[in-house]
């Protein structure tokens, strides 16, 4: 599988495009700027999973911080973008060999190779964005060098089922639905937070809206892969077609066969992003958007890099929540006029019982 490699140095963008998989990037000098250690010694390197920077969602967030960072710190960068899983090796390899002090990996599909990266590699400190490196699931890290930034969206997505039960209760429709790529943890936490913010909001409005597509656990409506393909729109189209006005895809850009599902019946569906505000990174999906369930990937990456840049590098595992504003719902932009103020005071006043500990949402983040 051919894949691209870029190294820049920022401010003087130089790329190279490599078609031998596993080709090491060629080297570049930093920029002038920032500290002098860091423009002489410090280089941040990024790998994407087989989504690629310009996938509208973490891959592009995690970029996005990634490069702001180097620019600040006036440092080298390198990026290497993966095809497929059979790249994700050889690109951490390419990365190794280009003397990067700090990489980040993107996904939790590149957790594997990270780790036996980052073992035999003590002295370069790793970031891996949406995993815990705990392959062997026994609650501990498995390399010391390893900052895991993991992201508790099932309190953001409370906050939209939430708004979404609403929404769909005022429209006298009393459905809503959610599909993931794969019954990952990392998708599952985003259909268990938005399952139990419909359920809170029947409890408290003594509403009955219904949650279609999702049982709980790994039972749901799944595509199977990542891929915005026919798989994917079959599966939207089968949980539309049981007749919900509001649809959470949760799987990159899985949410564009949403898209294509929603306008093929001909109804008035309105979507949930997820990671992104899709709004802005998508504006074909400005007339469909509710809200998006955002994990602020962006800020994170680039605190993390930052501090490593800085000598500061801190290998304990970041989790974002909404009270550090790691997680959160993006604006209503078209959509705010279309929803009840009252019902937007409510979601606002449950942010903050989450917060405080009013309001308990459990995931497998949740302390």
């Amino acid at each position: 599988m051919k894949k691209i490699i870029r190294v820049a140095a920022l401010g003087g963008a130089v790329a190279l495009a490599l078609a031998a998989c596993g080709s090491a990037p060629e080297a570049s000098e930093p920029t002038a700027g920032g500290s002098d250690k860091a423009a002489s010694d410090f280089k941040a390197c990024i790998v994407s999973d087989a989504g690629g920077f310009d996938d509208k969602s973490f891959n592009q967030l995690s970029y996005e911080g990634t490069k702001e960072a180097t620019e600040a710190l006036g440092a080298g960068f390198a990026e290497v973008q993966s095809d497929s899983e059979a790249d994700f090796a050889p690109n951490l390899e390419s990365l190794v060999a280009e003397s990067c002090n700090t990489i980040v990996s993107v996904g939790f599909a590149l957790s594997a190779a990270t780790v036996e990266q980052a073992n035999a590699n003590p002295d370069i400190d790793f970031i891996l964005v949406d995993d815990a490196a705990d392959n062997d699931f026994d609650g501990q890290k498995d390399a010391e060098n390893i900052k895991p930034l993991l992201y508790d969206t099932a309190q953001a997505a409370f906050l939209a089922g939430y708004l979404s039960a609403g929404y769909s209760a005022g429209n006298g429709v009393n459905k809503v639905g959610t599909f993931g790529g794969q019954p990952y943890p990392t998708v599952t936490i985003f259909m268990d937070g938005f399952k139990q913010g419909v359920e809170y909001y029947n409890k408290v409005n003594g509403a009955s809206v219904q949650v279609i597509g999702y049982q709980g656990g790994d039972q749901g409506s799944f595509t199977g892969g990542f891929d915005a393909n026919d798989t994917a729109k079959q599966v939207a189209a089968g949980i539309i077609d049981q007749g919900v006005d509001v649809i959470l895809p949760v799987g990159g850009p899985i949410y564009q066969s949403a898209m294509d599902a929603i306008a093929d019946s001909g109804r008035e569906v309105a979507l949930i992003g997820a990671d992104a505000d899709v709004f802005e990174t998508d504006p074909s999906t400005q007339d469909l958007v509710l809200t998006s369930i955002l994990k602020n990937m962006k800020l994170s990456t680039n605190e993390a890099v930052t501090a490593a840049g800085e000598g500061k590098f801190d290998a304990e595992t970041y989790v974002g929540t909404l009270e550090n504003e790691g997680v959160g719902i993006a604006p209503l932009h078209n959509f705010e006029s279309k929803v009840d103020a009252g019902l937007l005071t409510e979601v606002e006043d449950l942010k903050q019982q989450i917060i405080d500990g009013d309001v308990t949402v459990t995931s497998y983040l949740a302390k």
